[in-house]
């Protein structure tokens, strides 16, 4: 009655006193996080970490998994909504698919945050939070150009899921590197003839894009790439072996990939690209398997995220530095650096800044 002006404050004694009696008014609420799966120690690492960082800023968190399926993932949405939560952290299984679970939210007054890939094909996307994922690219692409010498290097391309708006930048960031080094013929290509056909192009479409990734797709997944690799060198000649330069989307994939190369009698060196510095990838480095990785700290990911969230509860504008086109809109990003990681820096970057320890490794000192 005193809020609303029917009544004045000062036509009463001992209101004050009521007032501060009160619980204090709650500005947030609650959290929803989507995460793809919990088949990959990826995402359930960014779960412990999720849920340990929104406890210590005080606010209460959800975290669904929607176990590789567009369908659950849309179900784990709807669910979040009916329990009231106010902003949705979501990893999109398949980007575009995800744009109807992002605008369900949107309609139900929720914030949205597209984590780690982004969510295509609407404009119910707040901000996006990522690596710098066109550098993730470049910095595979240039890794193998800095370890190439002379001409007509035998050069392997491999990418992610053409469903993952990701794998489309990473290949993005490695092209743009690797193609002036195709083009003068330091690399030819041995397992894509739509890139073979593009490889005088510096800069290309997403449908050019689509062309070739279609092609060297090994969907995320440790057994296409394995069997897509295997069919590769089959069908490849022995000239078409030897020291060979490997283009791999990421760790697992990388493993897989490696292992295959490493057993082709034909093979006589190998080096295997990756990303996001997965344990057994860096026993596979250690182990000269693996050439490198490119590190990502999700530690720093998922601190970006919560911090993004925990602004927009409190009314505020996260910061944004840059912007990803998702088809729709120009969506604000959130970037997070990343490292190129090998033999020489493994302890420095890994070992050193306490992301792993020395002892779950052999060969680290």
């Amino acid at each position: 009655m005193i809020d609303s002006g029917y009544y004045q404050a000062t036509d009463f004694t001992g209101l004050d006193a009521l007032e501060s009696s009160k619980a204090p008014v709650e500005v947030g609420g609650k959290v929803g996080i989507v995460l793809p799966t919990k088949d990959e120690p990826r995402w359930i690492q960014d779960e412990t970490r999720f849920r340990d960082a929104l406890k210590a800023a005080g606010y209460d968190a959800e975290i669904l998994f929607s176990q590789g399926s567009s369908a659950k993932e849309q179900e784990n949405v709807e669910a979040l909504i009916t329990k009231g939560v106010k902003v949705l952290i979501i990893c999109p299984q398949d980007g575009t698919a995800a744009a109807a679970a992002a605008d369900a939210a949107k309609k139900a007054g929720i914030k949205v945050i597209s984590y780690d890939r982004l969510i295509r094909e609407t404009d119910a996307v707040d901000y996006y939070v990522t690596f710098d994922s066109k550098a993730v690219g470049a910095q595979q692409g240039q890794y193998l150009v800095d370890k190439a010498t002379g001409k007509g290097n035998p050069l392997y391309l491999y990418a992610g899921a053409a469903s993952d708006n990701n794998a489309f930048v990473f290949f993005d960031g490695a092209w743009s590197v690797l193609q002036p080094k195709i083009a003068d013929g330091t690399f030819v290509i041995k397992n894509s003839s739509e890139a073979v056909a593009l490889q005088g192009k510096a800069t290309l479409t997403r449908d050019e894009q689509a062309k070739i990734i279609g092609q060297v797709t090994t969907n995320w997944d440790f057994n296409t790439a394995k069997n897509l690799t295997e069919a590769n060198l089959t069908s490849a000649t022995a000239a078409d072996k030897g020291n060979v330069f490997v283009l791999a989307p990421n760790d697992g994939t990388a493993r897989a990939i490696a292992d295959s190369f490493g057993s082709d009698k034909d093979v006589k060196s190998y080096l295997v690209t990756g990303q996001d510095a997965e344990k057994a990838s860096i026993q596979y480095i250690v182990d000269g398997k693996q050439a490198m990785t490119v590190f990502k700290d999700v530690r720093t990911l998922v601190k970006d995220a919560i911090g993004a969230a925990v602004a927009l509860l409190e009314g505020k504008t996260p910061t944004a530095k840059g912007s990803y086109n998702n088809g729709k809109i120009d969506v604000p990003a959130i970037q997070s650096p990343v490292v190129s990681v090998d033999k020489a820096n493994v302890k420095a970057t890994l070992i050193d800044s306490g992301y792993y320890q020395a002892t779950d490794f052999t060969g680290i000192k």
